[in-house]
């Protein structure tokens, strides 16, 4: 089990208008002791950010507004390392380029250690 100090689960946001990638990810990361937000567009995801601190956030640029450079901006400020984004960046978004980018099409299983990597980054460095 990942969890932080106070033995809460550590969190991954998913931001993610498939519903299919959702619920894999869910299922095995809830599996492994997550505990798991998601948001289907990326203004609710960027709420749930602010709202709740996630230790990752994974962020699929197919997602409603993703896109948007003042939007991907608001992600990146509101993040250090912990940000995996699904997909192609946007040349307007290079202030995204320092957090992990997995490329399209891609495979679940390097995909969900790269976030569970991630999550013990951050717990390492918070303990």
């Amino acid at each position: 089990m990942i969890s932080g100090e106070n033995t809460c689960p550590a969190s991954v946001l998913i931001v993610d208008s498939s519903g299919e990638t959702s619920e894999v990810l869910r299922t095995v990361l809830e599996r492994k002791g997550l505990r798991i937000l998601a948001a289907t567009e990326a203004d609710e995801g960027l709420a749930l950010l602010r709202e709740h601190q996630p230790s990752v956030t994974v962020l699929d640029l197919e997602s409603e507004r993703a896109t948007d450079t003042s939007l991907c901006r608001a992600y990146d400020d509101e993040t250090e390392a912990n940000l995996v984004v699904l997909g192609r960046l946007p040349r307007e978004s290079v202030a995204l380029a320092r957090h992990r980018v997995v490329a399209k099409p891609y495979h679940y299983a390097p995909l969900i250690r790269t976030i569970e990597s991630l999550v013990e980054q951050v717990h390492t460095r918070a303990g």
